[in-house]
């Protein structure tokens, strides 16, 4: 398991174009290709009917203003306004078009990502902090949503114009075309120095959000905690903190990109005196191709070409920032799911539970074993409880059976079968789990119970309720098992929430039953209940039981104290009791 990343600690985060990582978007372009054919060639007409009216308006300058040829003003007129019908007209269509089909690739992007979280083993939680896996799922991806929406187009837009206008101005005058780039040329070279800068600036940003969003997460979800410890004027100080770096991050690009507007305007004037200047001196000169009518034109056209150049560097640099979130995604999307079916997966059925751990050895970290040459085999129907210290690999054992982490030495099988061989669809619907802290999804009573088995009635999650008797207090919700819960179970005690899990697991009646210290939140009168159900409950089927409370595992079939990566002492209540050792003083 890798060190694990905090609100604290920047990612690691390559800061380069990476091309491979654009490619990848070709997957998701692909089945768009006759709309992006479409969008292009309107995209062409729009460039090169948004160029043509500087035409026109020279001349009107030379022909109607100077020659006095009022014939032609209703005719270019007129010509300037079909321009502009046309112009609006595909650059509204083609904004539309590629607007969505960039949206519609996000969303698969976001199809993909989820649905590779819901496959994901658990270190890659355990390596991250919640915040920074959903600012992945959400800014990281809202930023590639404007870029692939507008910024591709708009690129490809700005290629066109640079091209067409070029060829514009080169057929007018070749001397005021060079003057036009000898001044746009080194102003773009200057902007894009600036945005380098200012793209690093981002991204540093972005990290400094990243670790925001990670405390944020973690403050809202430890709520009752840090109210408990008194933590609060803490976490505002950390948070200060935490928000502070963000905020003098973004102050610091902000006066950082306050430069571009004087350089901008610095090479407009110049290029524009140098354009009046040349002109003047080659129309005194005798030069008859000058005219007013062509200043103003390659004015005009300045602008068309500086724009286009600038908007350019500044996609450029943006391409930076999409990489990285591209990696960032694709890091997610690509990472090994580790835990998944075999093609040739074993499909358990009607599992007596025999459940046997041979010679198992795992680590959460290299070379730090939580467990080795771990030997441990169950009769179906045997009920086995686990105590001993904290970390000393109780839950681990309860992560190798039901696959929620890979034995990296040895086997787990149920009823011979390893579990790694068995489809995981089959193996949880075979072993289900109760842990201690349950969570309650948003939404009814019912829906909450019937999570595990959605084809399941009414009549059916209702006498599951009844069974573990929780139907008493979900009878006092408004509602009933109508009552819409709460994310989280908001305004239900620790046992109610715990009950509506009891109430889940006896719905779904597995083969295996793991009780991972279940009961711990609730309290006497409602643990006798719920013993007694699960008399009923785990008749006949194994049970792994995890609990610090004697009366929950005292009439266990066996006891394992689980101390020094394995079985420290084994036997019943009675026989650990007689031999005074581990078992006995965890007793007292």
């Amino acid at each position: 398991m890798a060190k694990r990343n905090t609100f604290f600690e920047d990612e690691k985060i390559e800061k380069k174009i990476d091309i491979k990582q654009l490619a990848r978007t070709i997957k998701y372009i692909l089945p768009y290709k006759k709309i992006l054919l479409l969008v292009t060639c309107m995209m062409l007409v729009a460039a090169v009917v948004s160029l043509l009216p500087p035409r026109l308006l020279k001349l009107i300058v030379d022909e109607v203003v100077v020659n006095k040829d009022y014939a032609q003003l209703a005719l270019v007129g007129s010509g300037m306004v079909l321009l502009a019908a046309i112009e609006i007209l595909f650059t509204f269509i083609q904004a539309r078009s590629m607007g969505k089909m960039g949206l519609t690739i996000i969303s698969n992007i976001r199809r993909d990502i989820f649905e590779r979280l819901q496959k994901l083993p658990f270190d890659y939680f355990d390596n991250r902090p919640d915040g920074k896996i959903v600012v992945r799922v959400t800014e990281y991806i809202n930023s590639l949503s404007e870029f692939f929406s507008n910024y591709v187009m708009m690129f490809a837009i700005y290629i066109v114009k640079i091209v067409v206008v070029t060829v514009f101005m080169l057929s007018l005058s070749p001397m005021l075309t060079l003057i036009v780039f000898i001044t746009v040329v080194p102003m773009v070279c200057i902007m894009f120095v600036l945005r380098s800068i200012l793209r690093k600036m981002y991204t540093m940003h972005r990290l400094k959000n990243s670790n925001r969003t990670a405390f944020l997460v973690e403050s809202i979800m430890g709520e009752q905690i840090v109210k408990n410890y008194n933590r609060i004027e803490i976490n505002k100080e950390t948070y200060k903190k935490v928000h502070g770096e963000s905020v003098d991050m973004w102050w610091t690009i902000t006066k950082r990109s306050r430069l571009n507007q004087p350089v901008v305007m610095i090479f407009w004037h110049v290029g524009t005196l140098c354009i009046y200047g040349v002109a003047l001196a080659l129309i005194l000169g005798g030069n008859d191709l000058i005219t007013a009518g062509m200043v103003i034109t390659f004015t005009t056209y300045m602008s068309s070409f500086q724009d286009p150049l600038s908007q350019i560097s500044t996609i450029i640099q943006e391409l930076a920032q999409v990489c990285s979130n591209l990696e960032q995604v694709f890091e997610t999307i690509d990472y090994p799911l580790g835990i998944q079916d075999k093609e040739d997966a074993v499909t358990l059925k009607n599992v007596k539970g025999k459940v046997d751990f041979n010679d198992v050895t795992f680590a959460y970290e290299e070379g730090v074993n939580v467990l080795e040459h771990f030997d441990l085999h169950v009769k179906p129907g045997e009920t086995i409880a686990l105590v001993g210290p904290t970390g000393a690999g109780k839950t681990t054992i309860i992560n190798m059976l039901t696959r929620f982490y890979d034995v990296q030495q040895g086997s787990v099988t149920i009823d011979g079968v390893d579990v790694r061989d068995a489809s995981l669809d089959s193996l949880r619907r075979e072993v289900g789990v109760l842990m201690q802290d349950p969570f309650i999804f948003k939404g009814t009573v019912l829906d909450n119970i019937r999570y595990g088995r959605r084809n399941a009635t009414d009549e059916e999650c209702i006498a599951a309720a009844k069974t573990i008797f929780a139907d008493k207090f979900i009878q006092r919700l408004h509602g009933g098992y109508e009552h819409e819960l709460e994310e989280r179970g908001a305004g239900l005690s620790a046992g109610e929430k715990q009950l509506i899990s009891f109430a889940r697991i006896i719905l779904k009646n597995p083969s295996v039953i793991i009780l991972d210290e279940a009961t711990s939140a609730i309290d006497t009168e409602t643990e006798i209940l719920i013993k007694q159900a699960l008399d009923v409950l785990i008749k006949d089927k194994t049970a792994f039981i995890v609990a610090h409370r004697l009366s929950t595992i005292r009439n266990s079939d066996r006891i394992l104290y689980i101390s020094n990566k394995g079985i420290a002492e084994e036997g019943t209540h009675e026989q650990l009791m007689a031999r005074r050792g581990l078992y006995y003083e965890l007793a007292k």
